[in-house]
């Protein structure tokens, strides 16, 4: 008889991930990342447990789009006051927003309980090349 075995955070190993953005396109990118902080991509994943790693995304302005969306797409956040909605489109978000435009992006691929809040604390998204996690050893991560 087999035996589905069940993660258990004490037992959980966390790892570092450096993920390059240039000339990704944002949802492949978006999916892929997210899938690892989840922790999809480990054969030991446990839905109710938190068995992702950590995620750098690296040069975030340098991510592209297909199609027509910096026109017809259109982002939208409420204040919860009344007039308080913000409408942008990508192209405002990719101009002046973009850490926020990714973020966005793989957030909205994680849970939405006090799971995915854990998990999106994991990820980290910088502009340029640089990131202030070297001593953390992370691994180069590659997105197809």
């Amino acid at each position: 008889m087999r035996q589905t075995t069940m993660a258990k955070p004490a037992e959980m190993k966390k790892q570092w991930y450096v993920v390059d953005a240039t000339d990704c396109t944002l949802g492949r990118l978006a999916t892929q990342v997210a899938n690892v902080l989840r922790g999809k991509n480990k054969p030991i994943f446990t839905p109710n447990v938190d068995c992702g790693d950590y995620v750098i995304v690296v040069n975030a302005d340098k991510v592209k789009i297909t199609g027509d969306q910096d026109a017809k797409k259109m982002y939208f956040s409420h204040s919860m006051w009344p007039g308080g909605l913000r409408v942008r489109s990508t192209k405002v978000m990719r101009e002046q927003y973009t850490v926020e435009w990714v973020e966005k992006a793989i957030k909205g691929m994680l849970p939405h309980n006090k799971l995915g809040d854990v998990q999106r604390t994991h990820l980290f998204v910088y502009e340029g090349p640089d990131h202030p996690h070297a001593a953390q050893k992370p691994i180069e991560l590659k997105v197809k």
